[in-house]
């Protein structure tokens, strides 16, 4: 793993971690998950496993220590590696069709897995303020639609930050 990837990824990881604690909730209590949104991102700048790895387990930690959900630390925490790996199978399978579409339609597969994931594992460890489907419907449905139109958004962005800071090196 070159430094410079490090960097990278890392910033992704704190960007996430500092949008994800500064933006009021919108929507029923529902904040956008842009630790969720970065480790996407991550994925689709630096697609192996690897940085996989490193990305969804610090995503995790991060995301569980900032979480509002009670007790969310090891749901947050075993959710993003497992959705983070899937969210990685999913762009392998579609690696030849990459468009602004396909990174559209993985965000939302990818969102409704975590939330799937993240909501199970939660059942399962520490228990749900509701019933399972109506957090399901109410906040990960709209985060899935958030989540995709902001990684349309903000993938390029990155993107072009990365280049021009010569951070990160693309052959695509």
């Amino acid at each position: 793993m070159k430094t410079k990837d490090l960097v990278f990824m890392a910033l992704l990881v704190g960007l996430g971690a500092i949008l994800h604690l500064a933006v009021p909730g919108i929507y029923l209590g529902m904040k956008p998950d842009f630790s969720l949104i970065m480790l996407f991102i991550g994925i689709l700048l630096f697609p192996e496993k690897k940085h996989v790895l490193l990305l969804s387990l610090a995503t995790g930690i991060i995301s569980g220590m900032t979480t509002n959900f009670p007790n969310g630390f090891f749901p947050n925490f075993f959710e993003k590696p497992i959705t983070g790996f899937i969210y990685f199978g999913l762009f392998l399978l579609l690696k030849k069709k990459r468009t602004p579409l396909v990174n559209g339609i993985l965000t939302a597969a990818g969102t409704i897995v975590s939330g799937f994931v993240f909501l199970s594992l939660a059942l399962l460890l520490v228990g749900l303020p509701g019933p399972f489907a109506a957090l399901f419907t109410s906040v990960v449905l709209p985060t899935a639609a958030f989540n995709t139109a902001a990684v349309l958004i903000i993938e390029p962005l990155v993107r072009t930050v990365g280049k021009r800071s010569n951070l990160i090196t693309l052959a695509d």
